[in-house]
């Protein structure tokens, strides 16, 4: 009786595992410039026609084979990366499989020419379809060139899936901007139908980002260079400003290889969850680095998936390195402001008690309108209560003391515009902040402290509020009742669907802390078994300080504005309100004169 199960010829086995491993053109230039990498190459060179549909060619300057290696490359699960079971832990190379080049070889026209370093001649081997039509031998520089021709000529139906020219091309372009970016050392050229799209030259990271994303774009990041003992993350971090939309700039590589792995993704994003809006993407370039048998790159054909042995360390990790960058908000340009010495302190008040009795005699002209408050020229330096300058240095005087780096503090106000924006000037910039997010980065930070010490500090009502809460809200107290007590809301069941609401947080105190509360548990009704309390701590603590803080237009006293900056320099995240919205805007001198066409 005959066999239902049969075994497939190998040509057949190729293309099946083509259709895994080559996707698009891009699935090509991939795997061709990856083993271009492992050989040892100092420039590699692509060049594509028609998106890559009528030749894909990759030349690099490695160390080439032999005309018995060039051979065995084109059989299936042939490879010089590893020999053993114990090397799929301890990968260092980008490819390992052994399945490209025969897989690739089978859905195309496919030429291999390679010359062994010291070698007289070279080795040229032309298959069609899988099979191997001729070899000879050729005369070339050492290195090989690969030429793919005709891709998925023999499997009509992949063809037909293929997009325009124009898109594979585009494919093409950011794959090679992952692979180059990922090798700064190495030169990359790039030519679409004859044009070079790029040329990345060797240098070093900034450069070569500067490159290939811009050198706009490379301005606006700040390096970041973090080491957890054997785990290291180094790269550049974007500031909130140049999000994305998609995460298509989301640069992440693990031991060198580019990874779209959901583990690093999300602790990047948690990093960001107070400077950007919902739907947002940061712009980073992140280099982690962990042992080779601390992860496995074995778990995807295309081997953007890893998987890690310890994927709360290194998520916990990754998320460290790029708040420590976030916290500093190098993007804000920090000055001076030295403390004075005792000998000038006696004159410094006297000046700034002449200023305040001026203060008391002055009486602005009432206007009309009231959506602008402009200082006069009588009051400046009572905005700043600037000192005249310290004397000169006197021998025997006490050294003076440490410059304290501060940048709010240092803004001499202007005023305030629609009573709800404060106008600073730094140097030839003007400044608008924004104060209700300025407010609310400050009563975000002092309830996270708070949190963390002892819990959010709350305030007692003098008389019990009765509240009706649904049956499904009044489940979510019971079960969460615990948490809600350590952010400031004591509640005790009183019957039915009536709950007693004893205290509430410090700084809801006079607000309506009925709303908040009902907009908390609506929140924790959405948390499901895969999510935590802890998933979205932080975005109520952003929900209670958003309420806490004066909304709308609300005039600030000097004081109260000075007090604001105060608490902004001592603030880590300052840049940015918890929900991710900026904080300031600043406008140069020249961008003005733009407007004003000067």
């Amino acid at each position: 009786m005959a066999t239902r199960i049969k075994i497939l010829p190998e040509q057949l086995t190729n293309k099946i595992a083509a259709g895994e491993v080559v996707e698009r053109p891009a699935s090509v230039v991939k795997e061709l410039v990856e083993n271009a990498l492992d050989a040892g190459c100092s420039e590699v060179m692509v060049e594509i026609e028609a998106g890559g549909k009528r030749l894909i060619r990759v030349s690099d300057t490695g160390c080439g084979m032999t005309r018995e290696d060039a051979l065995l490359a084109l059989e299936r699960h042939a490879t010089s990366k590893i020999s053993n079971d114990e090397d799929l832990f301890s990968l260092a190379t980008l490819g390992f499989r052994g399945e490209a080049l025969p897989s690739v070889a089978s859905v195309s026209r496919f030429t291999l020419a390679t010359r062994e370093k010291g070698s007289l001649e070279g080795t040229e081997i032309y298959a069609e379809g899988g099979r191997i039509k001729e070899v000879k031998a050729c005369g070339m520089a050492e290195g090989t060139v690969i030429s793919v021709r005709n891709l998925f000529f023999n499997t009509p139906a992949r063809l037909k899936f293929m997009k325009s020219s124009e898109t594979e091309a585009g494919h093409v372009g950011d794959l090679l901007t992952r692979l180059a970016i990922s090798r700064p050392d190495i030169r990359f050229i790039y030519t679409n139908d004859g044009k070079t799209v790029f040329r990345a030259l060797n240098a070093d990271l900034r450069e070569r980002v500067a490159t290939l994303l811009g050198r706009t774009l490379s301005q606006d990041l700040y390096p970041l260079d973090f080491c957890d003992g054997q785990l290291n993350v180094t790269g550049l971090v974007g500031k909130p400003e140049c999000s994305r939309s998609a995460a298509s700039h989301v640069y992440t590589y693990i031991n060198g290889r580019f990874i779209r792995d959901k583990v690093v993704q999300h602790a990047v994003l948690q990093a960001y969850r107070n400077f950007m809006e919902r739907g947002r993407y940061p712009v980073v370039v992140l280099f982690i680095s962990v042992p080779a048998a601390e992860v496995d790159v074995n778990v995807h054909p295309t081997k953007h998936e890893v998987r890690f042995r310890e994927q709360g360390r290194v998520h916990d990790a990754i998320q460290e390195a790029v708040e420590s960058v976030l916290r500093s908000s190098p993007w804000v340009r920090t000055q001076p402001m030295v403390q004075k010495t005792q000998a000038s302190t006696s004159i410094a008040a006297a000046r700034i008690a002449q200023v305040r009795e001026s203060l008391t005699q002055y009486r602005p002209q009432q206007t009309t309108q009231q959506s602008f408050r402009m200082s006069t020229p009588a009051v400046p330096a009572s905005f700043r209560e600037t000192a005249p300058a310290d004397p000169m240095p006197v021998a025997g005087a006490a050294p003076a003391p440490e410059v304290e780096h501060r940048y709010f503090s240092g803004l001499s106000v202007i005023g305030q515009f629609n009573a709800a924006y404060i106008l600073c000037q730094d140097g030839n910039s003007l400044v608008i902040i924004d104060q209700h997010a300025a407010h609310e980065r400050v009563a975000f930070e002092r309830l996270k402290t708070q949190h963390a010490a002892m819990g959010v500090e709350s305030q007692r009502l003098l008389f019990p509020e009765t509240v009706e809460f649904s049956f499904k809200e009044g489940a979510v107290i019971r079960e969460h009742q615990t948490e809600l007590d350590r952010v400031g809301f004591s509640l005790e069941e009183f019957g039915g669907s009536t709950w007693l609401l004893n205290a509430v947080p410090h700084l809801l105190s006079g607000n309506d802390y009925v709303k908040t509360l009902r907009d908390i548990l609506e929140e924790l009704q959405s948390l499901g078994r895969s999510r935590s309390f802890q998933d979205i701590l932080e975005d109520i603590l952003a929900r209670i300080a958003c309420h806490s803080v004066v909304r709308g237009s609300h005039c600030l006293s000097q004081q109260e504005i000075k007090a604001l900056f105060q608490q902004m320099d001592a603030t880590e995240f300052s840049s940015n309100c918890p929900h991710g919205r900026p904080v300031l805007h600043t406008l140069t001198l020249a961008e003005i004169e733009r407007m004003f066409k000067r």
